[in-house]
């Protein structure tokens, strides 16, 4: 496992306690788990995703991520409907583990209220949490 400075956290997305990111893309929001989770969970084997349509709360579950090591379940960082769901993940999963930010992105939405993003933790806030839970 990597070490936490070792890792990558993007300064344009939003972070939740759970461990997933939301990056606003004009009026849509993609989600996915952030480089710390996927260190954690280890080689990820497969991808549980919702389908086109489906609506979530925040903190909703909407997925889960099975690795070598675990299964852990998706929390929605906003509430919103699935827009677009990341069909490379169905055969490749470990895009997750190679580029969690980018190609490992898991869906997109449209946010039913974007000012959730709002309580959500920048880039610094997420790291100093990280930290403490070492």
């Amino acid at each position: 496992m990597k070490e936490i400075n070792d890792l990558i956290f993007p300064e344009d997305v939003r972070y939740t306690d759970d461990h997933e990111w939301a990056r606003p893309e004009g009026d849509k929001v993609k989600i996915g788990i952030s480089d710390y989770a996927q260190n954690q969970l280890g080689d990820i084997v497969f991808v549980e995703l919702p389908q086109l349509g489906d609506t979530f709360e925040k903190r909703e579950e909407f997925g889960t991520v099975e690795s070598v090591k675990a299964v852990a379940e998706l929390y929605m960082p906003v509430g919103g409907e699935v827009l677009n769901i990341n069909k490379k993940l169905e055969e490749s999963p470990e895009l997750v583990n190679h580029d969690p930010y980018n190609e490992g992105w898991m869906i997109e939405i449209r946010p039913d209220n974007p000012d959730e993003l709002n309580s959500l933790m920048n880039r610094d806030p997420y790291l100093e949490m990280l930290k403490r839970e070492k």
